[in-house]
């Protein structure tokens, strides 16, 4: 893992949460990882926890009404840590239990879902911090590795057949139904697995951003398993 991340030009290392929040990207730069190796029972955390909702989020007032083992508690003790750490740089981290996304299959020549490539916009300078601590976790994928699939001629074809609007109000449209947002990977590309317990910060498109928005996807869930995924 760690020679991947070395290996992959737009990701970064870092040792401490204060190098990773503080840390000002540059190109080609656009992901930073706190990397952690952190071998404690967050299985048996996922295991208490209730799944009301294909996405449940969990609060600190449940995660400490949990009876834990000692591996499990140290687990806790990680998870609780990270959303005081996050809280206190300004930020709102929620903690979800997740069985599934919900999957958009309105159309059959593009998805606008966590499942594909997309990239986070806001209208205010900001980062996406994300760390799965147990299931499934998610993957980036360099900018020169995919294509805007907005500008994919056989995609966009077809989005302008379902278009009734003015010509001038087309890239209007692809931006309110956040098509414009997706990509699609070129044949060869090579997405790099976030992996379990680092913490990352990816660069949203926003109108201060210095550099080109992080590339990322939700993983398809592994069959019969949960994922507990800490995001802001």
């Amino acid at each position: 893992m760690l020679e991947l991340i070395h290996s992959y030009p737009q990701a970064k290392l870092v040792n401490t949460f204060q190098a990773l929040a503080n840390e000002v990207f540059e190109d080609p730069v656009n992901a930073l990882c706190w990397y952690r190796h952190l071998d404690f029972n967050f299985e048996e955390i996922v295991r208490k926890l209730t799944l009301i909702e294909d996405i449940t989020e969990i609060t600190i007032a449940q995660l400490e009404q949990l009876k834990l083992s000692d591996s499990a508690s140290k687990a806790r003790d990680i998870i609780l840590n990270d959303i005081m750490l996050l809280t206190e740089l300004g930020a709102s981290p929620s903690l979800n239990l997740i069985k599934e996304y919900q999957r958009d299959e309105e159309l059959d020549f593009i998805s606008t879902d966590v499942y594909s490539f997309h990239v986070d916009r806001s209208p205010l300078a900001t980062d996406t911090y994300l760390c799965t601590y147990y299931g499934a976790a998610s993957d980036i994928i360099s900018n020169d590795q995919v294509e805007q699939k907005i500008h994919i001629p056989e995609i966009r074809q077809k989005i302008k057949s379902l278009f009734d609007g003015e010509d001038h109000e087309f890239e209007d449209f692809l931006e309110e139904t956040y098509m414009d947002l997706h990509y699609q990977p070129k044949n060869g590309a090579a997405p790099l697995n976030l992996g379990i317990g680092h913490l990352w910060r990816l660069a949203v498109d926003h109108p201060d951003q210095k550099v080109l928005p992080c590339i990322h996807r939700a993983p398809k869930e592994n069959a019969g398993e949960l994922r507990l995924l800490l995001i802001c």
